[in-house]
This record gives C-alpha cells, structure tokens and sequence, in this order.
C-alpha cells in the first residue's frame, strides 16, 4: 500500500513512523541520534527507508527538524543539539541518498501544523501555537500555512523582552516564564543544590501544599499570562495554543486562563483564552507529514 515515511529529529532521538495520508500510523519507532555527523545520520535514515520499503509503496519522506528551516533550500539556518544538520542541504542529501522526494519543516511549526489539521485548531483559519518547554517558541498559522517571517523567524515569540527597566533589556520570554525558569526560580528559593530536579518535581511540591513551589507557580502563569496576552492584541489570532510537556497539565491551562482575566479592564476588553494542544509525542510526525502533502515545490 501506498504510504509516507516520516521522521522527527530531536537531540536526544530520531522517532519515526510510516503513515498513511491520513495520519494513520502504520509502523512507528525510534533510534538514538547519532553524533558523529551527517553520514552516519543519513546512513541510519537509509537503513529505516529500506527496512520499511518491503511492505510499503514509500511515496516520499516527511521530516521534522530543530532550527531555522528553509524549506525550500533545504538549508537549517540557526542552532540546536544536532551541530551537523545545519549549513548543508539536507533535502538534497536526504532525497541523494535515498531516492525518494523529500520535505522538511521546522518541529514547532510541525506541532501548530498538526494542530491545525486534525487538532485543537481543525476550525481555525488563523492561530498561534505557544510550545513553552526549555525555552518558549512556537508558530503562526494563517489559512493552514506558516507565516516564517523574512528572516524566519516568524513565532520565535520566546525572544520578547518582558522588563520593563532598560538595565533588563535582556529579560526576554523564555528567560521568564519557560518551564526552565520557573525550576530555576523554585530550586533557588528552596536552596536547592544541583542535581535531577525537574518541572514535575515543582508540581509534585505543589500539590503537597509547598509554599514555594506554589508561589513560583502563581507567577509562572502570570508570566506567561502577559506574554499571551501581548501576542493577542498584536497579532488578534482566533485561537492561542498551549504546547510543550505541560500543557498535558489541566491546572496549567487554567492557571494561565485565570491570570488572563485578571488583566482585563476598561481598555484591555477582549475575552483571551487559551486551550491546550491535543497531540502529545506525535505531534511533530503529524505536522511532518502534513507539510509533505500540502507545501507548494
């Protein structure tokens, strides 16, 4: 049967998946990422192409990548944990090494991609998905296609500065309110050597009633509130998306919601919301395979 071979690359993991046009998972799994560059990288995508081209009519190879993608080049511009990929054309040498045509998009918009098409935005024409994890990034999505921006970085959204005082010009997004900071601001207020303490460590400390964690939490989705909120009235987008590991999380949801409409007033009346993403882990496989089908060559 006819079908697509699709990959997520991450730093840690390379997951992939064989689908059909409608997303259905056929075949899935995942493989370390390798480290010691790009032949060996395209090397393992190869072997996964052929092990899965027994069975399947392979109709092309769908990619979902870290970094300033350009998808038309195939150049990733930018930086992530995987050095090798960026400055070369990895369309071309993808598409070289296994014959088959292939698309490549950058895995945050993959997510708001996947959203849009069978997700929490299926309805909307124009909305914005917030991925808050390390750092906070995300994407723009107008009438199913990503507004990249002229230097691509259209949705980098973690790079607005949130201070108000010239000095801390440097406060950005992501410095403030990613779910990093918000372990950082805990384990620096608890005194809190170095060591395995994580995002689910501050919500296992909150539900014991901590006061820390729990102030901490309250200005996580204050944080997180005034960003949203700047991105509604500059952008006025129908639907904003909460992605990222914790947007699994109701009382994040309505932790932010709830700081929302306290900043409403005279002025400032519109009605902002939020609503958490529906994919989880194969979100970036989802979008991966969308673009493929639907991105003009």
């Amino acid at each position: 049967m006819e079908a697509y071979m699709v990959f997520d690359i991450g730093g840690t993991f390379i997951k992939y998946a064989v689908m059909d046009d409608s997303a259905r998972k056929l075949r899935s799994g995942k493989l370390t990422t390798p480290k010691d560059g790009i032949d060996n990288f395209l090397m393992k995508l190869k072997e996964i192409v052929e092990e899965n081209s027994d069975d399947f009519s392979l109709q092309g190879i769908a990619v979902s990548s870290p970094g300033a993608v350009n998808v038309k080049s195939g150049f990733i511009g930018g930086a992530s944990a995987i050095p090798y990929i960026h400055g070369v054309n990895m369309i071309g040498l993808i598409e070289e090494k296994t014959g088959l045509r292939t698309a490549i998009e950058n895995d945050a918009n993959c997510a708001a991609l996947a959203e849009g098409w069978l997700g929490a935005a299926k309805a909307a024409d124009y909305y914005i998905c917030i991925v808050v994890g390390t750092g906070i990034g995300g994407s723009i999505v107008l009438n199913q296609s990503i507004l990249r921006g002229a230097s691509l970085h259209g949705g980098e959204f973690g790079c607005m500065i949130m201070s108000a005082p010239l000095q801390d010009l440097q406060n950005t997004w992501s410095l403030v309110a990613s779910t990093n900071a918000l372990v950082k601001e805990v384990k620096r207020r608890k005194q809190l050597e170095e060591g395995t303490f994580n995002g689910e460590d501050v919500f296992r400390l909150a539900e014991e009633g901590d006061t820390i964690a729990l102030e901490c939490l309250s200005d996580f989705y204050k944080r997180l509130a005034i960003g949203i909120y700047n991105l509604q009235y500059a952008l006025d987008p129908e639907k904003i998306l909460i992605g990222g590991g914790i947007s699994s999380r109701p009382e994040v949801i309505d932790g932010i919601n709830r700081e929302l409409i306290g900043l409403r007033n005279d002025v400032s009346t519109l009605q902002i919301e939020v609503e958490a993403c529906l994919f989880g882990n194969d979100a970036n496989l989802v979008g991966a395979l969308f673009h493929f089908l639907h991105f003009k060559y």
